[in-house]
């Protein structure tokens, strides 16, 4: 989910432009996430070639 879309209850604008103290609070909170789902794809598709060069070598 990003905060592109988003808007705030406190000023009625666009929580990606930061124009309040909520909006700011919200927008760091949606963008402290751990781990990009990009990373999560390449470790899912190393995954997939390790398991079928491991099924290759049995």
């Amino acid at each position: 989910m990003s905060c592109e879309h988003l808007v705030c209850a406190q000023c009625a604008h666009p929580v990606i432009e930061g124009r309040c103290a909520l909006c700011r609070a919200n927008r760091e909170r949606m963008h402290q996430h751990g781990i990009s789902p990009t990373l999560i794809l390449a470790a899912l598709i190393a995954l997939l070639f390790l398991a079928l060069a491991l099924q290759h070598l049995t």
